[in-house]
């Protein structure tokens, strides 16, 4: 059985988050002498007092020394090559699996952070839903992401793409296949790329004259999953009017970025969370 022990980017069964941690911990101690090392962890910016000990207290009952919490959009930034230790402005949207983390970094601190509970996570639901209540189809959460890769986009495609999507019938509880359009997907991604795009052109109406002109003659860098759907980086463009560009491996730029600092945990030290 499949268990997902975070959720929205925090903590939703403690128990089990304990338990990965640990696995986590006899992985890397396998490889190195280790008896209760320091850990990074990424989380979001809108984590709360509660949340924030939840997963310090998962990670001691996990074995580890100490623990440090940095935000997931520094952690992006910084793993997407971002000078965030420069005297200029550095804008980065990080769309993961549960949260979508926009954030405007200068001089090692976060001029602006704003996170939204809508990501990847979200538009597999949305898929879900629609499936379940237009064709009576009940599928998983990974044939949701798998539709989503390949089908999927933020805008109209080029050339109308179809793919075969498996599942239960709700009728009488039997395997069963349908076909499903990318305009089809594309509509019910609506919502929750809307909600991504005006969390962005909120963030830029907060911006100074100073960090906007940074921003706009800079552009504004994309980490996370999420940023890989078709033709989101082509509608953030057209709706701001500022160039949109994706890191050179969105994916990783999180997990690389909390490597960085625990290497340098010495300098990089201020850049994390106080507790």
């Amino acid at each position: 059985r499949c268990i997902r022990p975070m959720k929205d980017g925090v903590i939703a069964d403690f128990e089990n988050t304990a338990v990965m941690i640990q696995d986590m911990i006899c992985r890397v101690k396998r490889k190195f002498s280790l008896r209760r090392p320091t850990i990074v962890i990424g989380v979001p910016s809108g984590i709360t007092q509660v949340e924030k000990r939840a997963v310090i207290d998962a990670a001691i009952c996990s074995g580890a020394g100490s623990v440090h919490l940095l935000e997931e959009s520094m952690a992006a930034a910084i793993g997407a090559g971002l000078p965030v230790d420069k005297p200029v402005a550095s804008m980065i949207v990080d769309i993961g699996g549960g949260t979508t983390e926009v954030a405007i970094l200068s001089m090692n601190s976060t001029l602006y952070s704003h996170s939204i509970r809508v990501a990847g996570d979200e538009m597999d639901e949305a898929i879900q839903r629609y499936l379940r209540k237009e064709y009576g189809l009940q599928i998983g959460i990974f044939e949701a992401e798998r539709v989503k890769f390949m089908v999927g986009s933020a805008l109209p495609l080029g050339k109308p793409r179809k793919v075969g999507v498996c599942g239960r019938d709700l009728s009488n509880g039997i395997p069963r296949q349908v076909d499903v359009g990318d305009d089809e997907i594309r509509e019910v991604l609506q919502e929750p790329v809307g909600v991504i795009v005006s969390s962005v052109i909120t963030a830029l109406e907060q911006t100074s004259p100073e960090i906007a002109h940074d921003i706009v003659s800079r552009g504004v860098w994309m980490a996370g999953g999420g940023s890989l759907l078709r033709g989101l980086s082509e509608r953030l463009e057209r709706e701001t009017g500022i160039r949109f560009q994706r890191a050179t491996d969105p994916l990783s730029c999180v997990v690389r970025g909390v490597g960085v600092v625990l290497d340098n945990l010495r300098l990089m030290k201020p850049l994390c969370i106080s507790q």
